[in-house]
C-alpha cells in the first residue's frame, strides 16, 4: 500500500468492464464486499440466502447484487441504500404486474421511442441495441403519453412515477427478464462461466438539430435518471455516431462531469472511423448496413436473431419478418419447467385478454452461467420461508415486508388479486394531518367534497375556484352545486392590451384551477426587450452545453445528476457578476447594444 505525504493511502480506481467485477472474476476484496452486502441485505429483510440443502434458491442471484456493488464502487452500505430504494420502488409500482399485464400495442408503441435490440451480440456475447434519435418525434411522444395517461388515470397504481416512465421500465424488464438471460444461456461465447448482465448501445444522432434535442431533453433525461437509479450497471459500451462536427470539442469539455469509468465506455465516432471502430468489438455480420456492416436490420424492426441464438432454441411457433426468424411483439419472460429447461412465454394482454403463449424452449448446458429471470426478488422464496417460520413458532409473529402484487404458483408467475380498500375506512379515526392533501395537477382530478369533522375540503378553501357562467349553470342539481364560485374565468390583458379569459378546458369546475390569479403588479415587472434578448442568448448557450448530457441520457446515462456539479459552478459564476453593470439603466444598455449592432452592420 502506497501512502501520500500526509499519510493518506493511495488507492487505484478499479475498472469494472466485463468480465472484471462480475461473477467468477472477483478479487478477494470484491468477494468480501459481496458477502458483507448479502449479510446487510438479509439483516434488513431485503435478501434471503439459498437453503442449506440447495433446494431453495436465493431471492437474488450474485450477478444482480454485483450490479449495485459496481455502481457504488463495492461499498456495501452505499450499494444497500440504492438496492433498498429499488426494491421498495418495484414493490410500490408493481413492476412484475406491469410487465405481465401491459397491453401489447402500448408496449410496442413505447418500444419505438427507445433503444431497440437488433437480435445480435458483440464478440463477447453482450446484446447490441440501436437508438436512432432522429426517428423520435417529440409531438408523437407527448401525444402518446397524454393519451395513455388519460386512459389509465383511474386504474393505475398510486405512484410518484408517471405511467409513461413505467412503460419505459417494461422495456428494461424485457432486457433483464428475456434478452440478458437468453444471451447468458447461449454457449458460443467467451467467459461462459459469467452471466451477461449488460448491453451495448449505438446512439445515432445524425440529422438531429439542436431544436429537436431540446424538445426531447425531458423525455431522455427523466428516463435516464430513473433508469440509473433502478437498473444500475446494465449498460456497457456506448457508440455515438452521426454527431455534428463541433460535438468532439463540446464532449471534451463536458466529459469531466461524468465518472471516469463511464467515459472509458463511450466512443464518439465519425464517418471515417465508425466501421473500423465497431469491427473491433462487433463482427461485421452483426453490424447494421447503415453503419457499414452487412446486417439487414433497420430501426423499428423486430430483432433479426443471429444463427447462434436461433439454432439453440427449440421453437414452438414460427415468427418471421423480412424472411428471417424473429420474436413476437410484446413482453416475453423465461421460466423453468419441471425438467429444468428454460421456456420462453409471450405474455401481456391483447384486446383486453391475457396472453400466455409458449414461444420456444432452451436447454441450459453444463458450465454455462445462468442469470436470474427477474431483476427483483423472487417472492415465492420469501413467502415460503415466512410460512415455514410461522408454522414452526405460530405464537411469535415474524415481521415481513409487504409482498408485491406478483406471487408464484407452481413455479409459474401469476398476478395476485388486489384487495380494494375503502378510502373512508382508511381515514377513519386518523388525525387530520395524516390524511393526504396532495392537490397537484397530475393524474385524475377528485370531485369536490367537504369534511367538516376533520376540517378538510377539496378543492382547498384558499384555492381559486369556479368556472364559466355556462358551466356554472350546468352544475345545478349535481354534486358540484354550491361548491364553486361564479365570476370566472379570470381575465388578464396581453401585450396588445386585449383581455384574455383564463380557464381550464379539461374541467367542468370539479378541479382546482391550475392558472394562478392575475396579479396586475407583476405586469410592471415584465422583462424588456434587452432582458428577453439576454435570456434567449443564455438559453442558446445552455442548449449547446447540455447536448452531451442529452446524448448520454438517451441510453440511461447522465440524467439530472450529471450536470449537478456544473450547475453549482454556473451558480458560483453568477454570484461574481458586476453589480455596477446590473444596476445600469436599461435605456443606456439598449443604446449601447444598438450602437454595437450598427457598427457591425457597417
Amino acid at each position: 500500500m502506497a501512502y501520500q505525504q500526509d499519510g493518506g493511502p493511495v488507492t487505484r480506481v478499479e475498472s469494472y468492464q466485463w468480465p472484471t467485477g462480475h461473477v467468477a472474476h472477483l478479487t478477494q476484496n470484491q468477494q468480501n464486499a459481496l458477502e458483507a452486502f448479502k449479510k446487510l441485505c438479509e439483516k434488513k429483510g431485503y435478501y434471503a440466502p439459498a437453503s442449506a440443502d440447495s433446494q431453495t434458491h436465493a431471492s437474488h442471484d450474485d450477478e444482480t447484487l454485483l450490479r449495485y456493488l459496481r455502481a457504488r464502487k463495492f461499498i456495501p452500505q452505499e450499494a444497500f441504500a440504492q438496492f433498498k430504494d429499488t426494491e421498495d420502488w418495484r414493490n410500490e409500482n408493481e413492476l412484475d404486474t406491469l410487465y405481465e399485464t401491459i397491453d401489447i400495442e402500448e408496449y410496442e408503441n413505447t418500444r419505438r421511442v427507445y433503444p431497440q435490440w437488433t437480435g445480435r451480440r458483440d464478440k463477447r456475447g453482450i446484446p447490441l441495441y440501436v437508438y436512432e434519435v432522429n426517428h423520435i418525434d417529440a409531438k408523437d411522444v407527448s401525444a402518446h403519453n397524454n393519451a395513455k395517461e388519460a386512459k389509465h388515470a383511474k386504474q393505475s397504481v398510486k405512484s410518484k412515477t408517471p405511467r409513461k416512465m413505467l412503460r419505459l421500465f417494461a422495456l428494461y424488464e424485457n432486457l433483464c427478464r428475456f434478452v440478458l438471460p437468453l444471451c447468458s444461456a447461449i454457449p458460443d461465447r467467451e467467459h461462459a462461466e459469467t452471466p451477461i448482465s449488460q448491453s451495448n448501445n449505438i446512439v445515432d444522432i445524425s440529422k438531429v438539430s439542436f431544436a429537436k434535442f431540446w424538445s426531447l431533453r425531458n423525455h431522455m433525461s427523466d428516463a435516464s435518471t430513473l433508469a440509473t437509479a433502478h437498473y444500475p450497471e446494465t449498460l456497457d459500451r456506448i457508440f455515438v455516431v452521426g454527431a455534428p462536427g463541433f460535438f468532439n470539442t463540446v464532449w471534451e469539455w463536458a466529459k469531466r462531469w461524468f465518472d471516469p469509468i463511464t467515459v472509458s465506455k463511450i466512443f464518439i465516432l465519425n464517418d471515417k472511423n465508425i466501421l473500423s471502430t465497431l469491427e473491433k468489438y462487433v463482427d461485421k455480420e452483426n453490424i447494421p448496413k447503415k453503419y457499414g456492416g452487412t446486417l439487414d436490420w433497420s430501426f423499428g424492426n423486430m430483432p433479426f436473431l443471429e444463427p447462434g441464438i436461433a439454432e439453440n432454441l427449440r421453437w414452438k411457433i414460427d415468427v418471421h419478418e423480412n424472411g428471417h426468424r424473429t420474436l413476437p411483439k410484446g413482453p416475453i419472460r423465461w421460466q423453468y419447467d419441471e425438467n429444468g429447461d428454460l421456456v420462453a412465454t409471450a405474455i401481456g394482454s391483447e384486446h383486453g385478454k391475457p396472453r400466455n403463449s409458449v414461444i420456444a424452449g432452451l436447454h441450459p448446458q453444463a458450465g454455462v452461467a445462468t442469470l436470474a429471470l427477474s431483476p427483483g426478488r423472487d417472492m415465492s422464496i420469501i413467502l415460503h420461508r415466512e410460512a415455514s417460520r410461522q408454522e414452526a413458532s405460530p405464537s411469535t409473529p415474524t415481521p415481513t415486508r409487504p409482498p408485491t402484487a406478483r406471487q408464484m404458483t407452481g413455479g409459474i408467475a401469476t398476478t395476485a388479486a388486489t384487495t380494494k380498500i375503502n378510502d373512508a375506512n382508511m381515514n377513519a379515526a386518523k388525525p387530520s394531518e395524516s390524511m393526504s392533501q396532495d392537490f397537484g395537477s397530475a393524474g385524475a382530478h377528485t370531485v369536490p367534497y367537504r369534511d367538516t369533522t376533520n376540517g378538510h375540503s377539496y378543492p382547498p378553501p384558499d384555492s381559486r375556484q369556479g368556472t364559466s357562467s355556462t358551466r356554472f349553470e350546468q352544475q345545478q342539481g349535481t354534486h358540484a352545486e354550491d361548491q364553486l364560485a361564479a365570476g370566472t374565468p379570470a381575465q388578464r390583458r396581453d401585450g396588445g392590451g386585449e383581455k384574455i379569459g383564463v380557464m381550464e378546458p379539461s374541467t367542468v369546475g370539479q378541479a382546482v384551477k391550475e392558472h394562478p390569479m392575475h396579479n396586475p403588479e407583476e405586469d410592471a415587472q415584465q422583462p424588456g426587450y434587452v432582458e428577453q434578448a439576454q435570456h434567449l442568448a443564455g438559453q442558446a448557450v445552455e442548449q449547446a452545453k447540455a447536448l452531451p448530457h442529452t446524448v448520454m441520457a438517451a441510453v440511461g446515462l447522465g440524467g439530472k445528476e450529471a450536470g449537478k456539479e456544473e450547475e453549482e459552478v454556473v451558480a458560483e459564476r453568477e454570484l461574481k457578476a458586476d453589480p455596477a453593470v446590473d444596476g445600469m439603466d436599461g435605456k443606456i444598455v439598449e443604446e449601447f447594444l444598438r450602437s454595437k449592432t450598427l457598427s457591425s452592420a457597417n
